[in-house]
C-alpha cells in the first residue's frame, strides 16, 4: 500500500505583529530602568558625586575643628585661671594700641 503524501500548514516563522510590540515594550522600559540606574537622581553617578562631595565636606570639618581648638586654646589662654602674659601683651597692643614707655612707633 502506498501512504499519500500530508501537507501540514504551519504558521509563518516571522514573529506576530504583537510579539513584536511586546518586546519592544520590553526592551524600553528595560532601557529606561538601566539609564535611571546610571544616570538618575539615585543613580551610579550621583552616588560618585555624593561620595565626593562627602570628603570635601569632611577636610572642611577638620578645617573647622582645628580652628575651633585653636580659639578655644586662645580663649583658656585668656581666662583668668590661666594668664599668659605674652598673649595678654600681644593682644592689648594689636586692639588698643598700647605701647610700652621705652617703645618707638614708626608708620
Amino acid at each position: 500500500m502506498r501512504q499519500k503524501a500530508v501537507f501540514v500548514v504551519t504558521r509563518s516563522t516571522r514573529p506576530s505583529f504583537g510579539a513584536l510590540i511586546y518586546f519592544a515594550a520590553a526592551f524600553a522600559v528595560g532601557s529606561y530602568f538601566t539609564f535611571a540606574a546610571v544616570q538618575g537622581d539615585y543613580g551610579l553617578f550621583r552616588r560618585v558625586e555624593i561620595a565626593a562631595e562627602a570628603d570635601a565636606l569632611r577636610a572642611d570639618l577638620d578645617k573647622l575643628n582645628a580652628e575651633i581648638a585653636r580659639m578655644e586654646n586662645l580663649t583658656h589662654r585668656l581666662s583668668d585661671d590661666y594668664l599668659d602674659l605674652d598673649l595678654l601683651d600681644q593682644q592689648a597692643r594689636s586692639v588698643l594700641g598700647l605701647l610700652r614707655a621705652d617703645e618707638i612707633v614708626i608708620r
